[in-house]
């Protein structure tokens, strides 16, 4: 019988993440820093919704676009929270943050196009350009420059074929933010070649000594970013799968109907569940989302220490939840130090490989976890890098 895979999806390389996900569960004791997931339950109060939303028997398909009162809470979120402007009937709601990543890159990558992905970034991104007939362009992002997207890097990467730039701060895996500033910078040289910005914002709320600044707030931004956002990491809600995207008109039409022919909607008591996530006011943030980034921030602060006492060097992660140590002097690449520490020490993190050619040398730790469980990993991880 001939193959009747296509060639891109034969060429798919499979999740770096996932494969070390999948080995934890056949060693006993093993301790998993690797997969970005919450350690805390959903408030209850979302979970109260989801559950009177069941018993009222909402199960019945939304609209393609989502719950008015949803899509009317994220618009008046993302204006009180982040001065940023989209109204209601330009915003998706989403299967998570995942599906919105996938429409915004089916409705504008076509065959050829190139996108600007910044290197070291989430695993995602460059798959799904390729799927979509792109071409990603790694923008290296150093960590002398706290692994932001310079103007001057920007500028080296842009081609006549380039068409959008991603833009993904707080940054997975580096913990890497960008501030206003820095974002201003960036302006002039997306207006002069005239890109679209897909700003992926799913850690928005997870910042550590500062908010959160959005491209979309800027003038004359919103209308050529594509902001991309969801419940998963802020209100520990990976399971429910809703996210959302915000686009200018032309965009949002084509995502739409991508939107309907793939997904169709988001499942309706996770979109009843996100309503509650977002009852109350904004100004100040969420009361358990606060919570959850204050203990976030306590094992952010451990881990760095923990590591430069062990003597990999590692820079400290301003949003998210994982930090990104060098294990260079280690003599191993982050692939070699990551498999030999699941199988001598059971303790599974991510080589930094997984997210660019920048994070060879390089693992990612996720800090949604117990600080027992981070505890006992940096202790086994201290007594394996004695031994390198």
């Amino acid at each position: 019988m001939r193959s009747f895979l296509s060639d891109r999806a034969r060429l798919l390389r499979p999740s770096g993440i996932r494969k070390y996900f999948d080995l934890v569960g056949t060693l006993d004791g093993a301790i998993s820093l690797g997969v970005g997931e919450p350690d805390f339950p959903t408030p209850w109060a979302v979970r109260s919704a989801g559950i009177r939303s069941l018993q009222k028997g909402y199960t019945q398909y939304t609209g393609n676009r989502g719950l008015e009162e949803l899509r009317a809470l994220i618009s008046r979120y993302l204006q009180e929270r982040f001065s940023v402007n989209y109204p209601a009937e330009r915003i998706i709601v989403t299967v998570g943050a995942s599906e919105g990543i996938d429409l915004v890159f089916r409705a504008c990558c076509g065959v050829g196009d190139e996108i600007l992905v910044p290197d070291p970034s989430y695993v995602s991104y460059a798959p799904i350009i390729t799927l979509c007939g792109g071409t990603p362009v790694p923008v290296p992002c150093k960590e002398s420059n706290g692994f932001i997207l310079t103007p001057e890097a920007l500028e080296e990467k842009i081609t006549p074929r380039t068409k959008a730039v991603v833009l993904a701060y707080p940054n997975n895996p580096t913990g890497g933010v960008m501030t206003k500033e820095e974002l201003l910078a960036l302006v002039p040289v997306i207006e002069k070649h005239d890109l679209l910005v897909i700003s992926d914002e799913i850690y928005a709320e997870l910042t550590y000594g500062g908010q959160h600044f959005s491209i979309a707030s800027l003038p004359n931004m919103a209308e050529r970013t594509v902001l991309i956002g969801g419940f998963s990491k802020a209100f520990a809600m990976t399971g429910w799968r809703v996210g959302y995207v915000c686009s200018p008109a032309e965009l949002d039409a084509a995502m739409l109907k991508i939107h309907q022919y793939t997904a169709l909607c988001a499942p309706r008591v996770s979109q009843h569940a996100a309503c509650a996530a977002l009852s109350g006011g904004f100004e100040e943030g969420f009361e358990g989302v606060i919570s959850m980034r204050e203990e976030y921030d306590r094992r952010r602060r451990f881990l760095v220490a923990e590591f430069n006492r062990m003597g990999l060097h590692c820079f400290e992660p301003r949003g998210a939840f994982y930090i990104f140590p060098s294990v260079k002097n280690t003599g191993l690449t982050g692939d070699e130090f990551a498999e030999k520490l699941l199988y001598e020490e059971h303790v599974a993190v991510v080589p930094g490989s997984a997210f660019g050619e920048c994070g060879e040398f390089h693992i990612r730790c996720s800090y949604a976890t117990g600080m027992n469980e981070l505890a006992e990993a940096v202790e086994r991880m201290a007594r394996f890098v004695k031994k390198c």
